[in-house]
């Protein structure tokens, strides 16, 4: 019954592909007089087509249209949206002292979360050996990776709460030791995001360096042993220059990253204290679902979007510049 039906199903495919025969059959003659190579790049361009069409609705499309709501005065309660031209930009840019202290912040998050890779990529070179179980010890790294941001900010919100509420604090007044305000006192809570961020996501860093250290032949470790070369020497002159591209890759990913950190900062701060963990992101969404200024937030990611375009870009010259690419 099952092969029945199934045969009934191909068949009545087919009898609807020759339904199209005659509107499909001039342009098979008229591609079979074209050059190999031009049938093939029509070809090629005929398969991209259905992905470059929906890249254009999903993504594209969006980012003009976020640049046209940029240019208007728009409040999401109100139906009247009148044009403004560049106001949004120049009341970002020259007035808003709370968007200035947001993108500061953001940056030293940046600055803060690189060493990411640098702690992924220590973490790989002790993963990276033939030892029983370590397929184990490799989860374990990674797991962290795949649970919610949400869940991990609760997580850690927990075990650095000011009083005998968090963990720590809880475990400080056993010995009659002060509460440490991880979360109350501006530098502490940036550094208590980061950290919850570099314990996140370190896993991805691990997991992308482990991979290029394996695509690395282990016969150009072989040859080094025999010239005489040590460990360090080996690292130095194989094991980097190996993993340039990883590290191109992260490094661009890391920095696009960080400067969208939102997650961590609205579960374990809320932006505070005193605006100290805001970032841009997390204006962005209080001034447009809060405040209901769409407008000017979208203002705020036109800018946050051309930020991070010109730091990829420059990111991209100097690893090219560098052989990683070519």
């Amino acid at each position: 019954m099952t092969g029945f039906s199934l045969g009934g199903l191909v068949d009545g495919a087919l009898n609807l592909l020759d339904v199209f025969d005659p509107i499909v059959e001039p342009y098979r003659r008229f591609h079979e007089q074209l050059p190999p190579k031009i049938q093939q790049t029509i070809t090629a361009f005929i398969f991209i087509l259905p992905f470059g069409i929906l890249y254009a609705i999903f993504t594209i499309l969006p980012i003009f249209q976020t640049f046209y709501i940029s240019l208007h005065k728009w409040e999401i309660m109100g139906t009247n949206i009148r044009f403004i031209g560049l106001k949004n930009f120049e009341r970002l840019l020259t007035r808003d002292t709370q968007f200035h202290q947001a993108f500061e912040q953001t940056v030293l998050f940046v600055a803060l979360t690189i060493p990411i890779i640098f702690v992924g990529l220590f973490f790989a070179l002790m993963l990276n050996r033939p030892v029983k179980g370590i397929g184990i010890f490799r989860t374990i790294f990674y797991l962290p990776n795949i649970i919610a941001v949400t869940v991990i900010g609760l997580i850690w919100a927990r075990v650095f709460a000011s009083s005998g509420r968090g963990l720590i604090n809880a475990f400080l007044e056993q010995f009659n030791a002060g509460p440490i305000p991880f979360l109350d006192q501006g530098d502490l809570a940036t550094l208590v995001v980061s950290f919850t961020t570099l314990w996140w996501t370190v896993g991805f860093s691990m997991l992308i360096f482990l991979a290029g250290l394996q695509d690395i032949s282990q016969a150009l470790y072989d040859a080094a042993k025999v010239d005489g070369a040590n460990r360090f020497e080996q690292f130095r002159h194989i094991t980097i220059p190996g993993l340039r591209r990883p590290f191109a890759f992260l490094c661009i990913l890391q920095v696009i990253a960080s400067f969208q950190i939102f997650g961590q900062v609205d579960v374990m701060t809320g932006g505070g204290p005193a605006g100290n963990t805001r970032t841009i992101v997390y204006n962005i969404f209080e001034t447009t679902f809060l405040y209901f200024q769409v407008g000017y937030g979208t203002a705020m990611a036109v800018i946050m979007f051309a930020v991070l375009l010109v730091i990829s870009l420059i990111q991209l010259a100097l690893f090219r510049d560098q052989g990683v690419g070519n």
